[in-house]
């Protein structure tokens, strides 16, 4: 399954800061409708992530009822993203 949506990046300050966006909820409710199918385990799903001209294979991370993108930076650093920024995102699962 595959969208494409915007969102605005954020920063989560650790031990080791990372950088994500949220996935839309239309996106969290098919998602966690076929959670069972799509997740290794724990809720973690294996995703490609397209922003740009530059894609990377992850995982998106349930938090709060929403699932979270984290960009890495092999994708923030190509394509010049920083905290705050509003990102075009295409996102593939099920793969």
């Amino acid at each position: 399954m595959d969208w494409d949506f915007e969102a605005e990046v954020f920063q989560w300050r650790g031990p080791a800061p990372y950088f994500f966006t949220a996935t839309p909820e239309d996106v969290d409710a098919f998602l966690r409708d076929h959670l069972v199918e799509l997740t290794y385990g724990w809720g973690v799903i294996p995703a490609r992530v397209r922003i740009g001209d530059t894609e990377v294979r992850t995982s998106l991370i349930p938090k709060d009822g929403v699932y979270l993108v984290p960009l890495k930076v092999a994708l923030r650093r190509p394509e010049g993203i920083d905290d705050g920024d509003v990102v075009r995102v295409h996102l593939s699962v099920g793969d």
